[in-house]
């Protein structure tokens, strides 16, 4: 009767452990997703604020035709990045394309902002210093939220790789998950705005 009743105090102990490492899983995904939730709001506001950029910048830059499409191309391919990524924060290759598309990005802002050191009417322009300021904020905001979020998809990774965990994570699909990166070395400086 004791064998027996050890035997069930085991397999129950086993159970709670079980129980207690895949819900501490799910609260880890959950809390890099919500993360990405947040980049996908500021990464929406510089969307928003990048057409207005460029209609600011039209006037002063008719000549500029190529950069100024770039950016647009650019801002039309992340934004389409992003907006798959935030439909699956766990899918890798979806982050990993976002990464790409904002690196893209990224370069695209920082020569049409090495353009617009070029025009001092433009600088001098109320409503760009306007529209530079609040990307600049914005920019910041970015990579605070980029930071957050690959803080919380290391902590995952590190629940889900880490032994005894790892055997619940393999057998209930948790996959692992991709930090969100800047692909180039262009985009990984800080745009420069000066007025």
């Amino acid at each position: 009767m004791i064998p027996v009743l050890i035997v069930i105090a085991f397999l129950l102990l086993v159970l709670f452990w079980g129980v207690s490492v895949y819900n501490g899983l799910i609260s880890l995904r959950n809390r890099f997703k919500n993360a990405f939730a947040q980049i996908d709001v500021q990464l929406q506001r510089r969307y928003d604020l990048i057409p207005n950029l460029v209609e600011t910048a039209k006037g002063f830059l008719s000549h500029e035709k190529e950069t100024l499409q770039a950016v647009t191309e650019a801002r039309n391919i992340a934004q389409s990045a992003a907006k798959t990524a935030s439909g699956d924060p766990s899918d890798a290759a979806a982050i990993s394309k976002l990464s790409r598309a904002e690196g893209v990005l990224g370069s695209a802002l920082s020569r049409l902002m090495m353009v617009c050191e070029s025009y001092p009417d433009l600088k001098s322009d109320r409503h760009m210093a306007q529209l530079m300021e609040e990307l600049s904020s914005t920019e910041n905001k970015i990579s605070f939220a980029r930071q957050a979020y690959n803080d919380s998809v290391m902590a995952y990774n590190n629940g889900r790789e880490m032994f005894p965990a790892s055997v619940i994570a393999n057998v209930c699909g948790f996959l692992p998950a991709e930090l969100l990166r800047l692909e180039n070395e262009e985009a990984r400086q800080a745009v420069k705005v000066q007025f």
